[in-house]
């Protein structure tokens, strides 16, 4: 099995560009996205980051725009007492921010294998640039903690050839939303991903990619493993 893992080395430039907030929309309590102006001649391939500055602080985070779009839009994963987030959080229409890249190898293969994308909360970015891109006929888990976290659920429902959102946390209170799987991603590809060779494309905690690397050396041989780890 080919494993490859993307820590978010700079895979392209560090030159520094500046950038204006646009806008930003919450997708839940926990995630929302921020757009900025795009630098001019900044070129990106789906699945890439940028790393964002503020005052010396620096996060690096995945671009959910296509490469068409005019504008870069991040999708931000909201820690109230994390270093950058709660900034981008109050930020106004207007303020300045700076930033490189694009950084990272996480960009998708063209193969005869069905393509697996496995992420967890926001990890789930790549993978919407991807598909905003033209990528289609996928196979996508995406889990969270909570059922408000199943953010670009439509995005997916239409391009995926199989989609399944897992909840990783289900209360036990509650009755279970329709059509979600009450488990680890992990779990199902373990139980029901039916046998065959795939490329694997995995991104989010180290927890999660180091489980679903394990499945695919017992379940899946032949096939592929990409990983951007992001925590």
């Amino acid at each position: 099995m080919d494993k490859k893992t993307n820590l978010m080395t700079s895979s392209n430039t560090d030159t520094i560009n500046t950038v204006e907030v646009l806008q930003r929309r919450w997708l839940s309590d926990s995630a929302f996205e921020i757009e900025l102006t795009r630098p001019p001649a900044f070129e990106f391939a789906p699945g890439q980051a940028i790393r964002l500055i503020h005052d010396s602080i620096d996060r690096y985070y995945s671009i959910i725009s296509t490469p068409e779009d005019t504008t870069l839009t991040l999708c931000v994963y909201y820690v109230p007492r994390g270093i950058l987030s709660p900034v981008l959080a109050q930020t106004a229409v207007g303020d300045v921010f700076s930033l490189t890249g694009p950084h990272g190898y996480f960009t998708f293969t063209p193969s005869i294998r069905t393509p697996v994308f496995v992420a967890t909360g926001t990890g789930i970015a790549p993978f919407v640039s991807m598909g905003r891109s033209g990528l289609s006929e996928f196979i996508l888990f995406h889990e969270v903690q909570l059922a408000t976290d199943f953010y670009y659920r439509e995005l997916f429902r239409a391009l995926a050839s199989s989609y399944t959102p897992c909840l990783a946390a289900p209360s036990s209170t509650e009755a279970p939303p329709p059509g979600i799987f009450h488990g680890r991603a992990a779990d199902f590809i373990k139980d029901r991903l039916a046998p065959g060779v795939y490329d694997f494309y995995l991104c989010g905690y180290r927890e999660m990619t180091s489980r679903v690397t394990l499945l695919v050396d017992d379940q899946f041989p032949g096939s592929n493993v990409f990983r951007e780890v992001f925590y």
